[in-house]
């Protein structure tokens, strides 16, 4: 009985010895990381050149392109196994001359309004469109107004995001429905254009675009829809008020034209043990074109990129194929995200684990995820080694727009999350700048996320499915 007790006791300080050690081993790989990123990074320099030498990089357009053929370079130079292109078909929308919009109190009494096009928005007639407005806070407020209240007027949507939740991207989701499915559901009230407040949590002079969509409402019936900065919207709420017969008046001239084929830009380390198990991490090339999106998404993109050089700077040889996926169209019409899933699904790859930059460059904080009990189990497990970096938030929840095509049985799906207090004060706006991002900041999310990969790759993910497709 000594002796069987002995032994158990010799297993059991051996295995605590073993975890502690593989404990001080992956802590030790960590720092490196996180020293490579802060001392040699590349991600800041990458985004330098994205934003100031290319700009904003609309589906369709010639700097997306750029953008293509720039990040591939940068990859090629990485020494990477492969580099390659995927052709996707995407929208071409194009703005145009500025937008130009004012309020009308009485004849010739004008008040210039900060106004900017929907993304996907038809343009209004050559001589722009005048006419009263009507608000609503809802889709649902419109529809119980009905054409009586509508017609022959601009539907003013100003529902503001929620100042009194935390999660920004929460406040977010609850009021972007009026952006998206605004024009489509005041024409058929018989509504002469929709002015929507721009998503954005301070009051600014900025209009935030973003996507909208008329869904099957045939052309004829389309109306021009325009954001409008967060100040004029609530200097035209509180005019309407006191002058409910105010006008407004606003022209854009944006066009749509046909698809036009663009690229999603992929690089990959092949694994040393698992070549044919794949993971994935990435953010999208493209942005809206009133700034140069550096927040959105250029960060992600260079974020990700460095991943890729940071594990080949420290020396580790992956076990399972390691890829970064740079999407064309997340902005408007997640054309690279379903191209990329389409695709490995029909060469049968085995994709086990994603991870997706697309909240902006700030502070990290940690990651969300969607996965399984037992993998997340897992995953928490790993929180200790993070927290001498601050990173401490590990939940379930969403991960990216763009990876979420690849969602099947078994695979573990991530989002970084950095703070988002700010986030939305840029978000799709002309200040989406490179000045608003912080180098460090930059350089801390891709080392989070750089580490995270590291520790997937190293433990693997947690199923039964995967486990047959070795």
């Amino acid at each position: 009985m000594k002796k069987l007790l002995v032994v158990l006791l010799l297993i059991f300080m051996a295995q605590t010895l073993e975890a502690q050690n593989t404990q001080e081993k992956d802590a030790a790989m960590l720092e490196a990381i996180y020293k490579a990123s802060l001392l040699n990074g590349n991600s800041y320099p990458w985004l330098d050149h994205l934003s100031n030498k290319i700009g904003g990089r609309l589906s369709g357009s010639i700097n997306a392109q750029k953008a293509v053929q720039y990040t591939k370079e940068e990859l090629d130079k990485l020494g990477l196994d492969k580099v390659w292109l995927q052709p996707v078909m995407v929208p071409k929308w194009v703005r145009g001359l500025k937008e130009y919009s004012f309020m009308e109190t009485g004849p010739g009494v004008t008040s210039v309004m900060n106004i900017c096009a929907l993304g996907g928005s038809i343009a209004t007639p050559n001589a722009g469109i005048k006419a009263n407005v009507i608000e609503v806070s809802s889709l649902e407020e419109l529809d119980s107004l009905g054409s009586k209240n509508i017609k022959g007027k601009i539907v003013f949507f100003n529902r503001p995001m929620r100042a009194d939740l935390i999660q920004t991207f929460e406040a977010y989701g609850g009021c972007v429905d009026q952006r998206y499915s605004g024009a489509k559901e005041a024409a058929k009230y018989g509504a002469v254009g929709i002015v929507v407040r721009s998503m954005n949590l301070r009051n600014d002079d900025f209009p935030h675009t973003g996507a909208m969509s008329y869904g099957d409402l045939p052309a004829s019936k389309r109306i021009a829809a325009c954001a409008i900065s967060t100040n004029d919207a609530n200097k035209l709420s509180n005019t309407l008020k006191l002058i409910p017969d105010l006008n407004f008046y606003f022209k854009q001239n944006c066009k749509i034209y046909p698809d036009v084929e663009s690229y999603n830009v992929i690089g990959e380390i092949t694994g040393s043990t698992y070549p044919n198990k794949y993971m994935i991490v990435g953010g999208h090339l493209d942005s809206w074109d009133l700034g140069d999106g550096s927040h959105d998404d250029g960060a992600g993109v260079v974020q990700s990129m460095d991943v890729l050089r940071l594990l080949k700077k420290t020396g580790y040889r992956p076990k399972h194929s390691i890829r970064v996926v740079l999407f064309m169209n997340e902005e408007n019409g997640l054309r690279g995200g379903n191209a990329y899933a389409t695709q490995a699904n029909l060469k049968g790859e085995n994709h086990v684990f994603a991870l997706e930059s697309d909240s902006g460059g700030f502070t990290p904080r940690g990651f969300s995820f969607d996965c399984d009990q037992e993998n997340f189990e897992q995953i928490q497990s790993w929180q200790p080694l993070f927290k001498p970096y601050l990173i401490h938030y590990f939940e379930k929840g969403g991960s990216g727009a763009d990876i979420g095509p690849l969602k099947k049985q078994g695979i573990v799906l991530a989002g970084l999350r950095p703070d988002s207090q700010r986030y939305f004060d840029y978000h799709h706006a002309e200040n989406d700048t490179f000045d608003a991002v912080n180098k460090r900041e930059l350089e801390l999310g891709a080392a989070t996320m750089t580490s995270l990969i590291y520790l997937m790759d190293t433990y693997g993910v947690k199923n039964s499915l995967t486990q047959i497709k070795k």
